[in-house]
């Protein structure tokens, strides 16, 4: 099928009744697997425009580390949901779906083509598919986290035994021990009750959802080189400017791969070389993480990467979604 074919394929779609019917095209799969230079190549063929679904591209000033796109990357192609917060924020997946929902619609009321490019697998799933997130209460969150720094985490952990087993049994980080007791505290439901179910929101459909699939070795070399060329691009300087900007205030942000080993390296326990060694090693971590939640959905279509002719290996499987 020629470009051309699917872009009337693709208008067609969303012609006639309403334009609201325009395809959502979802780009998944781990880090460094060339999600970013598809999503661009097929917003410029299909008339579309780009939403981040990667939840660190959400802060400004994460340029380096989160290998955001560049303004002359982009082109011409507009992107949604980038430098959005300060990183003293938290990030919050219920604000986030509230904002890619609404960037949606309005992409698809401009006649365009809506292309959502990320690896956060809870964001993604947080837009496309049916999903209830559970209240707050930044009191009891408060309690919580002064119990864990007096008590440590393992009498928390136990009481999520208790009330919540199975989140007990897959919650590994702090972060979200906290988040899940607070939950089943607050509403008296289980944390992982307010899981997403594996079905398409209905007013977002068309969804066509398209994964990179990186042979293990190769992924790992991209990744160390990924590693080695952020730290070229001075990411220490960058770790060090938001550093001033308050970056280990910020609950998600101070977190993320990459700045966390390189604030050590500006506390003096970690050399920059071991900085990029730790950041590696984590973010093939992170790549299998991403690689098993998103195999586990049947409905994503995997494609060879990278591929010469992965951006029409793409458009076809987009023309065949949608027959």
């Amino acid at each position: 099928m020629t470009a051309d074919h699917l872009t009337q394929q693709v208008s067609s779609a969303r012609s006639d009744a309403a334009r609201q019917t325009a395809p959502l095209i979802v780009l998944v799969g781990p880090t460094a697997s060339g999600k970013s230079a598809l999503g661009i190549d097929l917003a410029e063929r299909l008339d579309g425009e780009i939403i981040n679904a990667d939840s660190m591209q959400l802060y400004r000033g994460m340029d380096i580390g989160t290998a955001k796109v560049t303004q002359d990357e982009a082109g011409a192609v507009p992107h949604h949901l980038l430098d959005v917060l300060d990183v003293t924020e938290e990030a919050s997946v219920a604000d986030f779906q509230d904002q890619a929902r609404r960037i949606i619609g309005e992409i698809r009321a401009r006649g365009k083509t809506p292309i959502m490019v990320g690896g956060s697998g809870l964001y993604v799933r947080a837009v496309i598919d049916v999903i209830e997130f559970p209240p707050t209460d930044a009191e009891l969150r408060s309690r919580l986290t002064l119990r864990l720094d007096d008590e440590g985490a393992a009498p928390l952990r136990q009481e999520l035994r208790e009330l919540d087993p199975e989140s007990a049994a897959v919650i590994k980080d702090d972060r979200r021990l906290i988040r899940a007791l607070e939950v089943v505290l607050l509403t008296g439901r289980t944390f992982s009750s307010y899981m997403p179910q594996r079905r398409h929101e209905p007013g977002l459909e068309p969804v066509v959802q398209i994964g990179l699939d990186v042979d293990r070795p190769l992924l790992h070399e991209r990744i160390a080189r990924r590693v080695q060329r952020m730290a070229d691009q001075d990411l220490l300087e960058e770790v060090r400017q938001l550093d001033d900007a308050g970056l280990r205030r910020g609950r998600t942000a101070s977190r993320a791969i990459g700045y966390q080993q390189f604030l050590e390296v500006l506390d003096g326990e970690l050399t920059p070389g071991e900085a990029i060694e730790s950041t590696t090693v984590a973010t093939r971590r992170f790549a299998r993480r991403q690689e098993t939640w998103f195999r586990a959905d049947p409905r994503v279509t995997w494609l060879p990467a990278p591929s010469q002719d992965l951006t029409e290996q793409a458009q076809e499987a987009i023309h065949r979604a949608l027959r």
